[in-house]
Protein backbone atom coordinates (compact mmCIF):
# COMPACT_ATOMS: atom_id res chain seq x y z
CA UNK A 1 0.00 0.00 0.00
CA UNK A 2 1.19 3.54 -1.10
CA UNK A 3 1.83 6.18 1.31
CA UNK A 4 1.35 9.71 0.03
CA UNK A 5 1.34 13.16 2.28
CA UNK A 6 0.52 15.29 -0.45
CA UNK A 7 -1.96 14.89 -3.24
CA UNK A 8 -2.58 17.15 -6.30
CA UNK A 9 -5.89 19.61 -6.88
CA UNK A 10 -7.17 21.48 -9.05
CA UNK A 11 -7.92 25.05 -7.70
CA UNK A 12 -10.06 27.55 -9.42
CA UNK A 13 -8.62 31.28 -8.89
CA UNK A 14 -10.33 34.31 -10.23
CA UNK A 15 -8.73 35.58 -13.41
CA UNK A 16 -8.09 39.33 -13.98
CA UNK A 17 -11.45 40.09 -14.82
CA UNK A 18 -12.68 38.10 -12.01
CA UNK A 19 -10.80 39.67 -9.79
CA UNK A 20 -12.38 43.16 -11.05
CA UNK A 21 -16.16 41.68 -10.53
CA UNK A 22 -15.14 40.89 -7.09
CA UNK A 23 -13.68 44.60 -6.75
CA UNK A 24 -16.85 46.18 -8.28
CA UNK A 25 -19.46 43.95 -5.95
CA UNK A 26 -17.40 45.21 -2.70
CA UNK A 27 -17.60 48.07 -4.01
CA UNK A 28 -20.78 48.63 -4.68
CA UNK A 29 -21.83 46.70 -0.93
CA UNK A 30 -19.59 49.33 0.97
CA UNK A 31 -21.77 52.24 -0.95
CA UNK A 32 -25.23 50.77 -0.03
CA UNK A 33 -23.19 50.71 3.81
CA UNK A 34 -22.84 53.91 3.79
CA UNK A 35 -26.10 54.87 2.28
CA UNK A 36 -28.53 53.04 3.67
CA UNK A 37 -26.79 51.56 7.34
CA UNK A 38 -27.84 55.08 9.18
CA UNK A 39 -31.09 55.88 8.44
CA UNK A 40 -32.03 52.50 8.70
CA UNK A 41 -30.72 52.10 12.35
CA UNK A 42 -32.17 55.49 12.92
CA UNK A 43 -35.29 55.38 12.77
CA UNK A 44 -38.40 57.01 13.15
CA UNK A 45 -41.57 55.62 13.69
CA UNK A 46 -43.64 57.24 16.36
CA UNK A 47 -46.96 55.72 16.93
CA UNK A 48 -49.09 58.99 18.63
CA UNK A 49 -48.64 57.99 21.93
CA UNK A 50 -49.21 60.05 25.27
CA UNK A 51 -46.21 59.04 27.15
CA UNK A 52 -42.74 60.37 25.74
CA UNK A 53 -39.79 57.87 27.15
CA UNK A 54 -36.66 60.39 26.95
CA UNK A 55 -32.96 58.55 27.41
CA UNK A 56 -31.16 60.59 29.81
CA UNK A 57 -27.72 59.87 28.82
CA UNK A 58 -28.92 62.24 25.46
CA UNK A 59 -26.24 65.43 25.30
CA UNK A 60 -28.49 68.97 25.55
CA UNK A 61 -28.68 69.56 22.16
CA UNK A 62 -30.64 66.45 21.79
CA UNK A 63 -33.01 67.30 24.50
CA UNK A 64 -33.46 70.09 22.98
CA UNK A 65 -35.03 68.41 19.88
CA UNK A 66 -36.57 66.09 22.05
CA UNK A 67 -38.43 68.76 23.56
CA UNK A 68 -39.33 70.58 20.67
CA UNK A 69 -40.21 67.21 19.12
CA UNK A 70 -42.69 66.53 22.77
CA UNK A 71 -44.18 70.04 22.41
CA UNK A 72 -45.18 69.36 18.71
CA UNK A 73 -46.63 65.95 19.71
CA UNK A 74 -48.86 67.06 22.70
CA UNK A 75 -47.62 64.14 25.15
CA UNK A 76 -49.16 63.87 28.65
CA UNK A 77 -46.33 62.84 30.28
CA UNK A 78 -42.06 62.33 29.42
CA UNK A 79 -40.79 60.10 31.40
CA UNK A 80 -36.25 59.98 31.62
CA UNK A 81 -34.51 57.01 31.97
CA UNK A 82 -30.80 56.40 32.83
CA UNK A 83 -28.51 55.05 35.00
CA UNK A 84 -26.21 56.68 38.11
CA UNK A 85 -24.18 59.06 36.77
CA UNK A 86 -20.62 57.45 37.50
CA UNK A 87 -20.58 53.77 39.47
CA UNK A 88 -19.45 54.69 42.88
CA UNK A 89 -21.86 52.43 44.99
CA UNK A 90 -22.33 55.55 47.60
CA UNK A 91 -23.65 58.11 45.18
CA UNK A 92 -26.77 60.14 45.80
CA UNK A 93 -29.75 58.43 44.79
CA UNK A 94 -31.05 61.30 42.42
CA UNK A 95 -27.32 61.58 40.66
CA UNK A 96 -28.40 59.43 38.08
CA UNK A 97 -28.66 60.48 34.21
CA UNK A 98 -32.65 60.08 34.48
CA UNK A 99 -32.17 62.69 36.91
CA UNK A 100 -30.65 65.05 35.21
CA UNK A 101 -32.25 64.93 32.04
CA UNK A 102 -35.35 65.52 34.02
CA UNK A 103 -34.38 68.96 35.90
CA UNK A 104 -33.00 70.01 31.82
CA UNK A 105 -36.65 69.42 30.51
CA UNK A 106 -38.97 70.57 33.04
CA UNK A 107 -37.35 73.85 32.06
CA UNK A 108 -38.05 73.40 28.66
CA UNK A 109 -42.41 73.55 28.64
CA UNK A 110 -42.62 70.00 27.99
CA UNK A 111 -45.33 69.09 30.14
CA UNK A 112 -44.81 66.57 34.06
CA UNK A 113 -41.79 64.95 33.89
CA UNK A 114 -41.11 61.28 35.71
CA UNK A 115 -38.20 59.89 36.24
CA UNK A 116 -37.46 56.17 35.89
CA UNK A 117 -33.80 55.98 37.89
CA UNK A 118 -31.95 52.63 36.90
CA UNK A 119 -29.29 51.22 39.09
CA UNK A 120 -25.98 50.41 38.35
CA UNK A 121 -25.87 48.07 35.52
CA UNK A 122 -22.84 47.38 33.49
CA UNK A 123 -24.50 45.96 30.49
CA UNK A 124 -27.70 45.49 29.18
CA UNK A 125 -28.75 49.19 30.07
CA UNK A 126 -31.25 49.89 27.77
CA UNK A 127 -33.52 46.80 28.41
CA UNK A 128 -33.03 47.54 32.32
CA UNK A 129 -34.09 51.21 31.58
CA UNK A 130 -37.15 49.77 29.76
CA UNK A 131 -37.75 47.86 33.05
CA UNK A 132 -37.74 50.83 35.29
CA UNK A 133 -40.34 52.54 32.76
CA UNK A 134 -42.23 49.19 33.38
CA UNK A 135 -42.07 49.40 36.88
CA UNK A 136 -42.74 53.20 37.08
CA UNK A 137 -45.79 53.13 35.76
CA UNK A 138 -46.92 50.14 38.11
CA UNK A 139 -45.78 51.84 40.87
CA UNK A 140 -47.83 55.59 40.08
CA UNK A 141 -50.75 53.35 39.00
CA UNK A 142 -50.03 54.68 35.28
CA UNK A 143 -51.78 52.28 32.69
CA UNK A 144 -49.27 52.46 29.57
CA UNK A 145 -50.64 51.06 26.25
CA UNK A 146 -47.94 52.99 23.87
CA UNK A 147 -45.09 54.78 24.37
CA UNK A 148 -42.81 56.78 21.88
CA UNK A 149 -39.01 56.74 23.07
CA UNK A 150 -36.32 58.97 22.15
CA UNK A 151 -33.27 58.33 21.32
CA UNK A 152 -29.69 59.28 19.74
CA UNK A 153 -29.86 58.53 15.74
CA UNK A 154 -28.32 54.80 15.12
CA UNK A 155 -29.28 53.70 18.91
CA UNK A 156 -33.16 54.38 17.56
CA UNK A 157 -33.52 50.79 16.68
CA UNK A 158 -31.99 49.05 19.16
CA UNK A 159 -33.76 50.85 21.89
CA UNK A 160 -37.17 50.06 19.99
CA UNK A 161 -36.47 46.71 19.97
CA UNK A 162 -35.33 46.44 23.78
CA UNK A 163 -38.57 48.30 24.92
CA UNK A 164 -40.67 45.93 22.69
CA UNK A 165 -38.94 43.15 24.67
CA UNK A 166 -39.24 44.04 28.10
CA UNK A 167 -42.99 45.12 27.39
CA UNK A 168 -44.08 42.14 25.29
CA UNK A 169 -47.27 42.28 23.04
CA UNK A 170 -48.95 44.58 25.86
CA UNK A 171 -47.71 48.40 24.83
CA UNK A 172 -47.60 49.74 21.62
CA UNK A 173 -43.84 51.24 21.18
CA UNK A 174 -42.55 53.73 18.80
CA UNK A 175 -39.20 55.48 18.57
CA UNK A 176 -38.37 58.87 17.05
CA UNK A 177 -34.28 59.11 16.47
CA UNK A 178 -32.82 62.45 17.12
CA UNK A 179 -29.89 64.31 15.08
CA UNK A 180 -26.82 63.42 17.11
CA UNK A 181 -24.30 65.91 18.52
CA UNK A 182 -20.56 65.74 17.25
CA UNK A 183 -21.04 64.66 13.62
CA UNK A 184 -23.20 64.63 10.26
CA UNK A 185 -25.55 62.34 10.26
CA UNK A 186 -25.78 62.22 6.56
CA UNK A 187 -21.45 61.19 6.51
CA UNK A 188 -21.06 60.12 9.39
CA UNK A 189 -18.36 57.83 7.78
CA UNK A 190 -16.33 61.12 7.59
CA UNK A 191 -15.44 61.48 11.23
CA UNK A 192 -14.21 59.13 13.99
CA UNK A 193 -16.76 59.54 16.52
CA UNK A 194 -19.44 58.95 13.83
CA UNK A 195 -18.02 56.22 12.26
CA UNK A 196 -17.28 54.49 15.74
CA UNK A 197 -21.56 55.30 16.87
CA UNK A 198 -22.54 53.43 13.65
CA UNK A 199 -20.63 50.54 13.56
CA UNK A 200 -20.91 50.10 17.29
CA UNK A 201 -24.65 50.32 16.96
CA UNK A 202 -24.73 47.98 13.65
CA UNK A 203 -23.20 45.58 15.66
CA UNK A 204 -24.77 45.95 18.77
CA UNK A 205 -28.06 45.07 16.55
CA UNK A 206 -27.08 42.29 15.35
CA UNK A 207 -25.59 40.70 18.83
CA UNK A 208 -29.22 41.67 20.56
CA UNK A 209 -31.20 39.88 17.35
CA UNK A 210 -28.80 36.97 17.64
CA UNK A 211 -28.13 36.56 21.35
CA UNK A 212 -29.58 38.61 23.20
CA UNK A 213 -32.02 36.99 25.73
CA UNK A 214 -34.33 38.39 28.43
CA UNK A 215 -33.00 37.63 31.80
CA UNK A 216 -34.90 35.53 33.78
CA UNK A 217 -37.09 37.83 36.47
Amino acid sequence: MELRLAQKRQVWVPTGLGWLAVLALLAIAAAACLRFLYPFLAVTEPVGARIAVVEGWLDPAELDEAAAAIRRGGYAMVVTTGGPLHLWPKSPADATFAHRAAAYLRGKEVGPVAVAPSPITRENRTYKSALMVKEWARAAGVEVRSLDVFSRGPHARRSRLLFRRAFGGEVDVGVVALDPEGYDARRWWRSSSGAREVLEQASGLVWTLCFFRPPAM
